[in-house]
């Protein structure tokens, strides 16, 4: 196996045994190539192109946004640009696009945590691009805690792996402190959250939601 195929081969692995099971943009396998690739360029390949700010383009303060629950009600979430303004940025413009209207929850963990955002509804699809993972273990000082009601980043393995994913907790996890990008909390509709989080039924022990019981975000509205 030449060198090119080791890296490939981590890079799978990566995808499919990732921290905490969370699955934050796994892309289609492209065509392998015998051509000397820098780990970079594979990243690009299985996770899309690492998307960068300059520092006008990234959003400071806090920020607040309202997503709506099909058959629920609303959950209303608040943004933290100043801990975390590469994620908050990136949710930002994606709810702006209209992108999140009619996506789904796909995994959900009874009593800990609701997880949406794969356009494929699968958890295996995000976006075209991937954003730089803002927690201490990537080297970026993050002070948002995992406690309930903290939205967050999913990823793969690969600490810039984060795109479109995110989670909800619904119970205090500090484990995933330094390891994931919390980048604000639920301010209103933690009922909601807890609702979906106890009521939702699952297929298996990883929380997966079969397509038809999936709960479906109807549409996320930037408030400023």
């Amino acid at each position: 196996m030449n060198n090119v195929l080791k890296k490939v081969t981590a890079v799978v692995l990566a995808v499919v045994l990732c921290f905490g099971m969370f699955v934050g943009c796994a892309g289609t396998k492209k065509e392998d190539t015998t051509e000397e690739l820098s780990t970079e360029q594979i990243l690009d390949m299985y996770f899309g192109t690492l998307k960068t700010y300059s520092e006008e383009e990234l959003l400071t303060g806090l920020h607040h946004v309202e997503m709506d629950i099909e058959g629920k009600g609303t959950i209303k979430i608040e943004l933290n640009a100043d801990e975390a303004p590469i994620s908050v940025t990136n949710f930002m413009e994606l709810a702006e696009s209209g992108f999140y209207t009619g996506i789904t929850f796909h995994r959900i963990l009874t009593g800990s945590l609701i997880q949406g955002g794969s356009p494929s509804g699968d958890g295996l699809s995000s976006g075209e691009f991937r954003i730089k993972g803002e927690f201490a273990s990537n080297g970026v000082e993050n002070n948002l805690s995992h406690t309930r009601g903290a939205i967050s980043m999913a990823r793969a393995s690969v600490a810039d792996s984060g795109s479109t994913q995110f989670f909800i907790m619904t119970e205090d996890q500090p484990m995933y402190d330094g390891e994931y990008a919390a980048f604000g909390y639920v301010t209103e509709g933690m009922d909601i959250v807890d609702d979906l989080c106890l009521n939702t039924p699952v297929t298996d022990g990883n929380g997966t939601v079969a397509a038809e019981n999936q709960p479906v975000i109807t549409e996320v509205r930037v408030i400023d």
